[in-house]
Parts: C-alpha cells; structure tokens; sequence
C-alpha cells in the first residue's frame, strides 16, 4: 500500500514519516524521542566512588527538582530520569505509564493539550509529550513511574558527554532513541493503586535571576588577604557566556591570591576556584576530577542546585558561613523536603 505520507517497512518495523520515523516493536517498550532538544540526559543521582578513574560525578544539576519529581512518581529518588536543559524535548509514549515534570517553568502539553508542572499525570500509549522552552531557569526534569530501565555504567546512569559515559550511548539524546521502562500494569504501583499528585504552588520553588550563595571558605583561604575576602563577600557577580554543567564561569571583581597555581588535587562539588585573571569559576556536577587552582571555598549543595537554574546575565552574591551553619542548613533542606506532604487529585 502507497501513501506519499509514509511508508512501512516489514523489515525494520518502522513507519518513515514526513517528520521522523516512528519505530514499532512486536512489545512496546517504553518513551521515543521524537525530538531531543537542546540537550536531553539521562541521569540519576549521581556516579560516586570513580574519582580514582577519572570519572566525575555527573547527576542532576538541580537536585532539588530531580528528588521531587521521582517523588511525585512513587519512586525511590536515585531513580534515573530525564534533565531536559532549555527544552525542545518531545516524545511519544509506547506504554500507559505515570509522569511527572519539575523544574524550569517549560510549557508542557500531552496531545497538544496544556498540562502543569509539579504534578503527576496518566499518560496513554500513543501519547505525544511535548516541552517547550524555559522563560525562566534552565533545566526541567521528567519522571516515570518505576524509572528507565538502562544500564549503569560504572555504578550509575548519570549521562557525563565529556567523558562518553552513561545514558544510553554516553551521550545526550537523539531522535528516535527509546528510553526502555515499564508498562505501568507491569509495576506494583499500578493504575488501580497509583495516585496523581501534587506540589502545592506555595512549596514550589520559585526561579530569579539573583542569588544569593552560602560559602564555606577553604583551606587555601590563607592564600587570600582579609582585605581580598571581604571585597570577595561584598561583591556582585554576574554569570558570563561560559557556563553549563561543568560549572559557571562569573564576571565581576577580580579577586587576586597571592599565588597562581597550586599542585593538581582533587575538586568538590560546589568548590569555587579562582584562576589567573581572578574571575570565580563555580564547579558543578561534570567538574574535571583534579585542579591546580586556588580554591576561595566551597558553595553548599542547595545553593549549586539553585546555580544551575541561573543562564547569563545572572547575578550572584557570596555570603560566608561556618561548616555547622552548612550542615544546620543542610538537615534543615533535607527535613523540610521529607516533611512537605503531596496532595493527591
């Protein structure tokens, strides 16, 4: 049979469309990118214990919105998901399946239909998923229920391009990929039991374009004189041109050390290293594993994930805290999430 839309191929079960081709499968198995976007990872919480091969940790840049999205679906919050950056994700579901989007405000729609953020929903085989472009914030994240079944390399699925591994390739999405998962009659939280819910709007968090981050100061402070920290503090920067997962680059006064390298050592997360020219460079999830310079301190985890929702232009001030006012912040960050209830609809 002949249509000059399409045509079917018994041998490689697909259907060549004018936009793309729909592949089909004796069993379905799960999402296909019909369209990847600006750049769509797979990731989960985040690869640890690798540093010794050179392997960073990758994960979400915006943990925050990760959690609550495998929460909205049920599932434990190491279960991998999608982080769309900037957006263009569009996708067609294989299976009846349970989905929640958090983060950067991203218009979404299932069949061309407006759907809410920061809420579960039924999506039916055959489904479009389509997102937009975020006006506000970087990066969203899309949830199903029971997670992507893909393997992990080297302990995780966290998507590092860089260094080609996790994902399904070690890259980002491409058109036509299948995001393997299952079904969800196949899972113990199936339609009878499952349950749509929400985020009410006051516990959402709310993206801007200043920030303010809490800086525990490093060993090598002592690098730095009283009169630089201060000026350090009291400073306001701006995001540059350069910034992604790897970390942000800022703009504004130069802060000097009295040294310009160190020996090449190992980077925490959130570290904030201070080069030759003196403009901060804030590291995040794809830092490189080791440095050779000076590091001012070190940006808690709550205030990197709030980092990765800023793009150019944004501000961003340093304000100094001691290691218990971070580990005060950080239980108090870790309660308030576990204790914020959903409210089902």
């Amino acid at each position: 049979v002949y249509c000059p839309w399409w045509r079917f191929t018994h041998q490689s079960n697909s259907i060549t469309l004018a936009r793309g081709t729909l592949i089909l499968n004796q069993k379905a198995q799960g999402l296909q990118v019909t369209h990847a976007g600006v750049l769509s990872l797979l990731q989960d919480a985040g690869r640890f214990g690798a540093f010794s091969l050179g392997l960073t940790n990758g994960g979400p840049a915006d943990s925050h919105a990760f959690y609550w999205a495998n929460r909205l679906c049920g599932n434990e919050l190491n279960t991998t998901a999608i982080e769309i950056n900037l957006g263009g994700l569009s996708l067609i579901a294989q299976v009846d399946c349970l989905i929640a989007v958090t983060g950067a405000p991203m218009p979404l729609s299932i069949n061309g239909r407006p759907q809410s953020l920061w809420c579960s929903f039924f999506v039916k085989a055959g489904d479009n998923i389509t997102l937009g472009y975020a006006s506000q914030g970087v990066r969203a994240y899309l949830a199903i229920a029971g997670g992507f079944d893909v393997k992990p390399s080297f302990g995780s699925v966290s998507t590092v391009c860089r260094e080609s591994v996790g994902g399904l390739k070690g890259e980002k999405l491409q058109e036509n990929d299948i995001l393997p998962c299952h079904a969800l009659s196949d899972l113990s939280q199936n339609r009878a039991k499952a349950k749509q819910l929400l985020l009410a709007e006051n516990d959402q968090p709310k993206y801007t374009n200043e920030l303010t981050l809490h800086t525990m100061l490093s060993y090598q402070q002592k690098h730095f004189s009283s009169t630089e920290k201060r000026m350090f503090f009291s400073s306001e920067y701006e995001i540059s041109t350069r910034w992604d997962r790897m970390g942000y680059r800022l703009t504004g006064r130069a802060v000097k050390a009295d040294i310009e390298g160190i020996l090449s050592e190992g980077i925490c997360y959130g570290a904030v290293q201070v080069p030759a020219d003196g403009q901060p460079i804030v590291l995040l999830n794809d830092r490189q594993t080791i440095g050779g310079y000076p590091k001012i301190g070190a940006v808690i985890s709550q205030d990197c994930a709030k980092l990765s929702q800023l793009r150019q232009g944004g501000k961003v001030r340093f304000e100094p805290i001691s290691m218990s006012q971070a580990d005060n912040m950080f239980h108090l960050n870790l309660a308030r999430f576990n204790q914020t209830p959903l409210k089902a609809y």
